[in-house]
């Protein structure tokens, strides 16, 4: 290591698969309450809303990284924070309306949840959606983001053990000024 490289770079959230489901969560969103909640409901706002700080918490999160463990774990604890609101607006959308909160046993969601764990590409959802009712799009939205929602959890636990590893910021210019002072 050169004493002038001693911060680890991070903060490549674009490659985080959890980064990638939640801008399909945010599309998906998106189109959801434009097309299925009537105009001037406050909850179209709330829902994007929640998708987009699920999402953007992410990228902050990454961002925030490279010189704090600390605040990156805050961030990421945000945009869970965002994502349940999320869940819970979906849920309360197919309650209210006597649909079908799918379960683990039901078939569709069998089916959902294993399409929805090989495909994190907004494109793919984009395309699907259209040719789903407002019942599949919703159980499909629920899906992602517990499938986000275990994603950031093991990305905590990566988060934990790098700090552990590696230590802080801190630590880190500690070695590199250490390893200065050898070198000259």
């Amino acid at each position: 290591m050169k004493s002038q490289e001693f911060i680890r770079q991070k903060g490549n959230y674009e490659n985080l698969i959890c980064y990638k489901k939640s801008v399909c969560i945010y599309d998906i969103t998106y189109y959801f309450a434009h097309k299925y909640l009537q105009k001037g409901d406050r909850t179209i706002d709330q829902m994007i809303q929640a998708a987009r700080s699920g999402k953007q918490n992410i990228v902050e999160g990454c961002a925030a990284s490279t010189t704090s463990a600390e605040s990156e774990i805050k961030l990421l604890n945000v945009a869970k924070a965002s994502l349940h609101e999320l869940l819970e607006d979906y849920k309360d959308y197919l309650r209210v309306r006597g649909l079908v909160l799918w379960d683990e046993s039901n078939e569709k969601h069998k089916q959902a949840r294993r399409v929805c764990a090989q495909h994190n590409e907004p494109e793919f959802y984009s395309n699907a959606i259209k040719e789903r009712s407002d019942e599949t799009i919703a159980n499909i939205a629920i899906i992602l983001i517990r499938q986000t929602d275990y994603l950031i959890k093991k990305y905590f636990d990566f988060i934990k053990q790098d700090f552990l590893e590696h230590g802080g910021i801190r630590e880190e210019m500690t070695r590199g000024r250490k390893q200065w002072r050898d070198e000259h």
